[in-house]
């Protein structure tokens, strides 16, 4: 199994960001010690040295869907902010997702279908008696293209399979943009209270466990 985790600090200030860097340390221990694959994809380091905004790691193996939900909801840090000493906040919140990757547009021959036509010129009329255009079916989305201008059949497939790549990739770069409209949403959105896990001091002790 492969999931994404995202560590966010919503929109909270740099106290919050040094526990997401903090918490994203043990979480990429806690991960290792169970022999789950897991890198950071994405580091959105804050203004202050060592903090981060939001982590995005991926994890992948057979110890992945019990492992994630030891670790989302909200993550509470009891302690006294290391920026402003005379500040009286002592709760820093912070929050924790799992998304599932985007999907992936490889393909295989399998998941393609040909369908050969009669090349029509204009006013509908066939260019040959060969039929030598070409329609190309994506089957898992159902996009299409069609080839027709050249008169190897061979070659119209090649150009509508260069066709249909084209119109995968920008189906995926659709997909991406809406992925990370999603993922800085969830950044956006932070739920305060009834937290999974408590830390508390210098010293980022667990306080209490899920």
């Amino acid at each position: 199994m492969m999931a994404w985790l995202q560590i966010t600090s919503g929109r909270g200030p740099e106290e919050c960001c040094q526990v997401v860097a903090r918490l994203t340390r043990r979480v990429i221990r806690a991960a290792e010690k169970q022999a789950i694959r897991i890198r950071p994809l994405e580091m959105i380091p804050s203004e202050k040295p060592g903090g981060l905004r939001s982590a995005l790691l991926a994890l992948e193996g057979e110890g992945v869907s019990d492992f994630i939900p030891l670790w989302t909801g909200t993550v509470l840090w009891i302690g006294k902010s290391m920026f402003r000493p005379h500040h009286k906040r002592k709760n820093w919140y912070i929050g924790v997702t799992s998304l599932s990757p985007p999907e992936s547009f490889r393909w295989s021959e399998k998941e393609i279908k040909t369908d050969r036509m009669r090349a029509s010129g204009p006013g509908g009329q066939h260019v040959n008696k060969n039929e030598t255009a070409v329609r190309i079916t994506h089957i898992p989305t159902g996009l299409k293209t069609v080839a027709s201008e050249e008169r190897s059949q061979h070659l119209n497939r090649k150009l509508a399979m260069g066709r249909l790549a084209e119109l995968l990739e920008s189906e995926s770069d659709r997909l991406d943009k809406r992925h990370r409209q999603n993922r800085w949403n969830r950044h956006n959105l932070l739920e305060r209270g009834n937290p999974v896990r408590v830390y508390e001091g210098e010293k980022f002790r667990l306080i209490k466990p899920v």
